[in-house]
């Protein structure tokens, strides 16, 4: 399912257990044939990424289905879900979490590797010097989506 909010365009994957894949695009990809569950968390997912993006949502509460990832990777997801909207952490905090407190590398390459990004709050990780670095590559249009998002929240904490 293809999303537009402002000049942020994602596209939303799912399957019957939940949403697999949320991934920043350029433009609408072809929609393979969907099952009836597909559709349901594709359009609790857009009404609660609506919601989000309107200020209106502190919590995700669509089902997600992680089909992919090494099991220190999803430790360092399931980590990412711990963080309260409007707040942030960075690398170590969730090395700890993840019980590796020496992993800080390997938490960005699982922040990297996300492949949910906003409701797994990647977005909410940063540099321990308060830097905005790790999202999308740290390619200058993914710094941009990482400000946005948590300027976005730190606007809207408290709602």
């Amino acid at each position: 399912m293809y999303l537009e909010f402002g000049a942020l365009k994602i596209w939303l994957t799912a399957d019957d257990i939940g949403i697999t894949r949320i991934d920043f695009v350029e433009e609408a990809i072809d929609q393979p044939e969907l099952s009836f569950l597909q559709k349901q968390h594709l359009e609790q997912a857009k009404k609660e990424l609506t919601a989000y993006f309107n200020g209106e949502l502190l919590t995700f509460t669509v089902p997600l289905h992680l089909t992919i990832g090494t099991t220190f990777q999803r430790k360092v997801w399931h980590a990412l879900q711990t963080i309260p909207y409007g707040e942030i952490r960075n690398y170590q905090e969730i090395a700890i979490l993840a019980d590796s407190p020496k992993a800080q590398r390997a938490v960005g390459q699982a922040n990297r590797n996300n492949p949910i990004p906003i409701i797994i709050p990647c977005h909410r990780v940063i540099g321990k010097n308060g830097k905005l670095v790790g999202y999308s590559g740290n390619s200058p249009e993914g710094i941009a989506i990482k400000r946005r998002l948590l300027s976005l929240e730190k606007n809207k904490k408290g709602l």
